[in-house]
């Protein structure tokens, strides 16, 4: 039996003697299958040509694979008084970065904001005994590897713990969801992935059903999005992919950013 893996967009399915017959995330509009057709490897196989990478991006521990793999996302430690929780995933654990959060306090939740950053969640909720890891139900469709750690919550906005917070924005997915992070001196932050995309100025964000298909998103549902997070103070925003956040004014990029889009589409 092997945890075999979408080479695609890196997410780990259920045990089985042989590969899936497909991949449901990649043959839905807002991924695709990769042009030489549908491939697999396992966790075992990535390990042996990949390695995790661990660094400092603006002030938060982050973790990617190197050379870049699937869809490319790094995932961020929120770091908190009240306990740590993993904000989005990779498709690789390593004793290195399983020791360093220990040190860093342990891990209490993983958070993961859509389906395609979903990878390798239940090899890291069993690396620290099995934490919770929290989707939204509405995308509970999307888990291709069912575990008793994922915990699917309903509603608009969940506490993790004093400092955490998770917001059911909707948009790229019907479930999409970010996390606000109190972090008081530090200045306050929203862990985003590309549900609210920071786009390459570092400036503003964007808002797509599909971004590879370049499916735009309508009015009503950015305006939700925009509502959903305005509630909120908070002074960056960190994205999906390494350096991709923007650092300071970060509510009022949001806000212009709405504006900018909402102008575009009219």
């Amino acid at each position: 039996m092997a945890r075999f893996m979408c080479l695609q967009c890196g997410v780990q399915f259920a045990e089985s003697e042989l590969p899936p017959d497909h991949c449901p995330i990649c043959e839905d509009e807002r991924q695709y299958v990769r042009w030489e057709g549908q491939a697999w490897t396992t966790y075992e196989d990535l390990a042996k040509t990949h390695r995790l990478a661990m660094k400092d991006d603006a002030g938060v521990l982050a973790f990617g694979i190197e050379p870049r793999f699937a869809i490319g996302q790094r995932a961020l430690l929120a770091e908190t008084p009240d306990g740590n929780v993993l904000w989005d995933c990779i498709s690789l654990v390593s004793d290195e970065a399983v020791a360093e959060i220990k040190r860093r306090g342990g891990l209490q939740a993983i958070a993961i904001s859509h389906c395609h950053y979903y990878s390798a969640m239940v090899e890291w909720s069993e690396a620290f005994g099995g934490v919770p890891i929290h989707i939204h139900a509405d995308d509970s469709q999307w888990v291709m590897r069912p575990h008793p750690s994922i915990t699917f919550w309903q509603g608009e906005t969940l506490a993790l713990n004093p400092s955490l917070t998770l917001i059911r924005c909707g948009g790229h997915f019907p479930g999409g969801q970010v996390l606000h992070w109190r972090r008081g001196n530090g200045g306050n932050a929203i862990l985003s992935g590309d549900i609210l995309q920071v786009v390459p100025t570092r400036r503003h964000l964007s808002f797509m059903y599909s971004y590879p298909n370049q499916i735009p998103l309508n009015a009503p549902t950015v305006k939700r999005i925009a509502s959903a997070v305005e509630p909120f103070d908070y002074d960056h925003i960190y994205g999906a992919w390494w350096g991709s956040n923007v650092i300071g004014g970060a509510k009022e990029a949001m806000r212009f950013s709405v504006e900018r889009y909402l102008a575009a589409i009219a």
